[in-house]
């Protein structure tokens, strides 16, 4: 007599269309044969078509020349330099609007987060004000506004702002000294990432002596000193070996210092400022997630409001903060390619703008941008839930 099978008994005879084993992996394998079949039969389709359009294929154009200037890049740049280091450029501009504006961002937006909830009715009435308008506003209505009602409605050179006749504030940006750095300078940040390391290692010490005996240990102060203290005593024992390139009106314009670009300045404002909007909510929920009885906990403990704050309703809320937090970090990362509208050179401006339309290879170029804004989104992900798997509590 045939007995079941999974419990029914052993030695069962099943066909493989009825194992729902074999019949998950015969989907799946159909599944994957057909989803490479429609990836090949795109690049094959797109090869010929243009190839019948006597359109190049590959990669052999980043080496070409590029033959046109960029308003603003962090690396050295000519007309004579390649495609490639168009690309380099782009990034690297598109990663400076996205460092800048998260760390703006970040601070702006748990500030009016915590207003929100404050008793005075006044600041939670401006924070609700700033949230309710600013979320409810295109985020590329507002990069316009920066740039053309604020920053290019500002006056020209000859009539600058001037900051100690060293910082000057005009239509054209902010031009400020630059630093020139002389031998032995190295010696200063080297200092500085030595005060790094110790004030690191210094806080973690400090931590398990307080979980072991109970006490405190000024860790803000100490870690304040080496960090400032040890490049300064680096710099009186070199001389101070930095001098600095002042910016002077010759002409029509500004020479000398370094010019931070009007475009960047509007994008990074619009940037932050918006994704701060929701940020702010993001904070205020954590916040009230929070049970009620840990505050009025730590008041009956003696603790004040700033330091129950600090150290037991923020810790705490992190945990519902962080993932939609790293949502709106992406957002602004991938927000930031409306720079194109105001002309910023990011990389969708100067790499899938310009590039694409003086060489026509709009395949390779627009994969690169799309695998670079999805390599940054990944990395973004992967570092946010490195920290949110850190910061997590850990049950004893």
């Amino acid at each position: 007599m045939t007995t079941g099978v999974d419990g029914h008994g052993e030695g069962a005879k099943v066909s493989l269309i009825n194992d729902p084993r074999w019949r998950g992996l015969f989907f799946q394998a159909a599944l994957l044969l057909a989803v490479i079949w429609l990836f090949w039969s795109i690049v094959d389709n797109t090869v010929t078509n243009l190839s019948e359009r006597n359109i190049a294929s590959g990669f052999g154009f980043l080496d070409s020349t590029a033959g046109f200037s960029i308003i603003q890049t962090l690396v050295p740049f000519s007309e004579e330099s390649s495609y490639g280091r168009v690309y380099v450029v782009g990034l690297l501009n598109t990663l400076l609007v996205a460092i800048v504006g998260i760390f703006f961002a970040t601070i702006l937006g748990f500030v009016v987060g915590i207003m929100r909830l404050s008793r005075n009715w006044l600041v939670a009435r401006i924070a609700t004000v700033y949230v309710e308008v600013v979320r409810n506003l295109p985020l590329l209505l507002q990069i316009f506004f920066w740039y053309f009602a604020v920053l290019r409605a500002l006056p020209g050179p000859r009539d600058s702002v001037n900051i100690g006749d060293a910082v000057f504030i005009n239509n054209r940006g902010i031009i400020a000294p630059s630093p020139i750095y002389g031998e032995g300078f190295a010696a200063m940040p080297v200092a500085l990432l030595i005060g790094l390391v110790l004030s690191f290692g210094i806080r973690r010490w400090a931590r398990k002596r307080q979980e072991a005996t109970g006490q405190q240990f000024p860790v803000f102060l100490t870690a304040l000193g080496l960090i400032v203290g040890l490049p300064l005593i680096a710099g009186l024992a070199t001389g101070f070996p930095v001098t600095w390139d002042m910016p002077a009106l010759a002409g029509f314009n500004f020479k000398g210092g370094f010019v931070v670009i009007p475009e960047l300045i509007s994008l990074v404002l619009a940037l932050a400022i918006y994704t701060a909007s929701f940020i702010a909510e993001i904070v205020r929920a954590g916040i009230l997630s929070v049970s009620h009885g840990q505050t009025e906990a730590s008041y009956a403990l003696g603790m004040r409001p700033g330091s129950t704050l600090r150290l037991i309703i923020i810790p705490q809320a992190l945990r519902v903060i962080i993932p939609p937090l790293t949502s709106q970090y992406l957002n602004l990362t991938k927000n930031s390619s409306l720079a194109v509208a105001i002309a910023y050179p990011d990389l969708v401006s100067v790499f899938a703008g310009t590039v694409l339309n003086q060489t026509g290879q709009a395949v390779e170029v627009l994969l690169m941008t799309m695998l670079t804004y999805l390599t940054l989104s990944i990395a973004t992900s992967v570092f946010m839930n490195w920290y949110n798997a850190r910061i997590a509590l850990k049950e004893r």
